[in-house]
């Protein structure tokens, strides 16, 4: 086209010459014009018709004869390549919502969430079998359509006593929040825990019944012997010369089985009528230091620690002080060593310990074990009530052998 315009220019032509010259200049052009269409525009639609195939969610469809030896076949390749990186993608996230459907079907906790109007937006098999209604006939409802607004306003750490259509029981509740489309909702669960807590109140009586039964069996059984003995010695006729000496030996013993008996009832009723914490403000350290003056069979170490106040029930944290220091005491003076008291912080919590330089714990299973005692003449109840105290006031008690040395360590933990 170049040479076809200079020669043009430059001379003087006959007509049929110009002609023939612009029909040249004529179809180079539209020869360029369809090269640069095949290189350019087509590859340009083939990009648009990908991506907009990707913006539907098609990931199957790729540009054929997509080279690297041009810039725009190196685009239509990187194409392909996000078009199959979408399709594994998506691939994985129909799998992984496959199984979880399938959890969410068979597992025997009832699932639902709530968007913010707290309208139902999913339920699982277990929440329609609760609800005795199909899913159908559940979404769009409120929750306290449902009976389930108590759940979402309740606290998760008590146990709700609830009766709905499909059943009734003890209800552990958690709750969540996540977003979706930018909205909060709400995630509930609700799990069955009168079948594990009638278990575990089995397990319990079968362990009171046991202890109570032993307990008993021994006092009773002497009672019953003597009582045996003395009737059969008042029916001798005439009756033996020192028979008021034997009758008053038997009674004696009758009557100290019985007291005996009575001191163990007196403990297990004491052990089961622990009244709540009345909290208040108190500094940790005072009440440490009383109870260690309050033992005076062995001078305790004190360790003093940082000042702390903390929101206690003063006279049961006191109390069980005393009996851990009173046990540790006991344990030390068996074998002649020393016995070390004091406290510390934690990030989110206040510690007292107490160490002992005794023969260490022999039988850590039954430690906390209500009248389980290893000391001729114990009542069985002083660590099972300290650890009752712990725990009303959100803490924990725990006894263990000490690594460094012989004797044990009972460690109390209450919250900041």
């Amino acid at each position: 086209m170049i040479i076809a315009l200079a020669l043009l220019w430059a001379g003087d032509y006959s007509a049929k010459l110009i002609w023939t010259l612009v029909l040249v200049m004529g179809v180079c052009a539209l020869a360029f014009l369809s090269s640069a269409r095949e290189h350019v525009i087509r590859p340009l639609q083939t990009m648009s018709n990908l991506l907009a195939a990707l913006r539907e969610g098609d990931y199957s469809i790729r540009a054929r004869g997509a080279r690297a030896d041009d810039a725009l076949g190196e685009v239509l390749l990187e194409i392909n390549q996000l078009g199959e990186t979408l399709r594994v993608q998506r691939l994985g996230a129909f799998e992984a919502t496959a199984l979880l459907r399938t959890i969410m079907a068979e597992i025997d906790v009832a699932v639902f969430t709530f968007d913010p109007d707290r309208r139902l937006r999913l339920v699982n098999r277990a929440g329609e079998n609760l609800l005795r209604q199909p899913i159908d006939k559940l979404l769009g409802r409120r929750a306290s359509e449902l009976g389930l607004a108590v759940c979402l306003d309740a606290d998760q750490d008590q146990p709700l006593t609830l009766s709905f259509p499909g059943a009734s029981g003890r209800w552990g509740v958690r709750r969540s929040h996540f977003r979706e489309h930018g909205l909060p909702h709400e995630l509930l669960v609700l799990t069955d825990l009168s079948r594990t807590l009638r278990e575990e109140e089995r397990i319990a009586w079968q362990r009171l019944v046991r202890v109570l039964g032993h307990e008993m069996n021994n006092s009773l059984a002497p009672i019953k012997s003597i009582a045996g003995s003395l009737e059969h010695l008042l029916r001798r006729d005439p009756p033996p010369p020192d028979w008021q000496d034997d009758a008053r030996s038997g009674l004696n013993v009758i009557a100290a089985r019985a007291e005996s008996l009575g001191r163990f009832m007196q403990a297990y009723t004491r052990l089961a009528k622990l009244p709540p914490p009345q909290k208040e403000p108190v500094e940790l350290g005072t009440l440490v230091r009383r109870a260690v003056e309050l033992e005076t069979r062995l001078a305790v170490r004190l360790v003093e620690g940082p000042e702390i106040v903390i929101s206690a029930d003063a006279a049961q944290i006191e109390q069980l002080l005393i009996n851990i220091l009173h046990n540790a005491v006991d344990a030390s003076l068996e074998t002649g060593g020393k016995v070390v008291a004091g406290w510390r912080t934690r990030s989110d919590c206040a510690e007292v310990f107490v160490r002992d330089e005794g023969p260490g714990v022999m039988n850590p299973s039954n430690l906390f074990v209500p009248f389980f005692t290893t000391k001729p003449g114990g009542s069985g109840i002083g660590l099972p009530l300290s650890r009752q105290i712990a725990e009303a006031h959100g803490g924990s008690l725990n006894l263990a052998n000490r690594t460094d040395r012989s004797g044990s360590e009972a460690l109390l933990r209450l919250p900041r």
